[in-house]
C-alpha cells in the first residue's frame, strides 16, 4: 500500500488536519517532512483519546447522552487500532531492514 494513498485516505475520513488548515496529505507530496505527518497524526490522536476519556467520565456522572458516549469510545477505538496497525507495520520495515542489511 502506497503511504500517501493512506494518508489521503485517513484525511478523508477526517484525520491529519493541522492548524494552519493543510492535510497532511500535502505535506506526504512534498509540502512538508515525515516527522510533521507524524507529529500531527499523534497529536490527533492523543486529542481522540482525550475526547473518548471525557466522554466516559461525562457518561458516569450522567452528563453525556450514550449516542455521544458511543460515538466517542469508537473514534477512540478506530485510533488505537490505526496506531497499532502503524506499530506493527514499522516493526516489520525495520526487522526488514536489519535482516537484509549485510
Amino acid at each position: 500500500m502506497n503511504p500517501i494513498d493512506a494518508v489521503s485516505a485517513y484525511k478523508k475520513s477526517g484525520g491529519l488536519f493541522d492548524a494552519s488548515g493543510d492535510t497532511a496529505a500535502s505535506a506526504a507530496t512534498g509540502g512538508g517532512d515525515f516527522g510533521s505527518i507524524v507529529k500531527d497524526f499523534l497529536g490527533g490522536a492523543v486529542n481522540s483519546l482525550h475526547e473518548g476519556e471525557k466522554a466516559a467520565t461525562a457518561a458516569v456522572s450522567g452528563k453525556a447522552d450514550l449516542a455521544s458516549v458511543v460515538t466517542a469510545m469508537d473514534n477512540a477505538e478506530i485510533v488505537l487500532t490505526e496506531i497499532t496497525a502503524i506499530r506493527d507495520k514499522v516493526i516489520s520495515a525495520y526487522q526488514t531492514i536489519t535482516s537484509s542489511a549485510i
